[in-house]
Parts: structure tokens; C-alpha cells; sequence
């Protein structure tokens, strides 16, 4: 299931995501403080953690394990004031990086899940 550290796959689903809700955005607006906040507030980590305990009934066993590996990975010192909120963005990242890179297909079944929860 794992070709490379679940750090990485982290890294990219954080990019991934990022484009994919400035891609939504841009199409809504194009007033560049609007833009940012809109982004900002689907880019946090609470709001990842909300997405991630929506989806968690549609993960297969393998999703669910691979998740459950992202929120055990370190984080870093400053965000633990709101740790369990980062540790689930984390997982969230990690899925969504390993979709991408590995199943293009599910990646883009899950985003039509999460574009029936998206409010812009």
C-alpha cells in the first residue's frame, strides 16, 4: 500500500487540496481578499478534520488504516495547543496525497463526495 513516507504523501495531498479549493474558488469570485478568506477557511486544519470525520463511513479498511497512520505521525511543537484537529488534517492530507498519487480514480470519487459538503 505504501511506496513512499506517509510525511510525503501528507506534503502532497496539503498541495493537492490547496489547488483543488483554488480551482473552486476562483470560479466564485474574483476579489482577492474574498479569494483568501474562502480558501483560508477550507484549508485549515479544523476544517480537514471535519471533512475526514465526514468521510471516515466511506473508507474501505485500507483507507481507514492508512488514516489512522497519519494521525500517529509527530507534529510539530507549535501546533499542539490544537493537536487531535492537526493530527486528523494530517491523515486527511496523507489520504488525499495517496489517492492522487496512487488512485487517480478514488481520488476524484472522493471529491465528489467532499463537493456535496463544500458551503461557498
Amino acid at each position: 500500500m505504501e511506496e513512499m513516507n506517509l510525511k510525503n504523501y501528507a506534503y502532497i495531498g496539503d498541495a493537492v487540496w490547496e489547488l483543488f479549493i483554488r480551482e473552486k474558488t476562483v470560479r466564485i469570485t474574483n476579489n482577492a481578499q474574498k479569494l483568501h478568506k474562502i480558501t483560508t477557511a477550507k484549508v485549515k486544519a479544523s476544517y480537514q478534520a471535519e471533512l475526514l470525520h465526514k468521510l471516515d463511513y466511506f473508507l474501505t479498511n485500507e483507507e481507514q488504516e492508512l488514516s489512522r497512520r497519519g494521525r500517529n505521525l509527530p507534529i510539530p511543537v507549535g501546533r499542539r495547543q490544537i493537536q487531535s484537529e492537526y493530527r486528523q488534517a494530517t491523515a486527511f492530507e496523507v489520504l488525499i496525497g495517496w489517492w492522487y498519487l496512487n488512485e487517480r480514480e478514488r481520488y476524484h470519487e472522493i471529491l465528489k463526495k467532499i463537493e456535496q459538503e463544500l458551503e461557498f
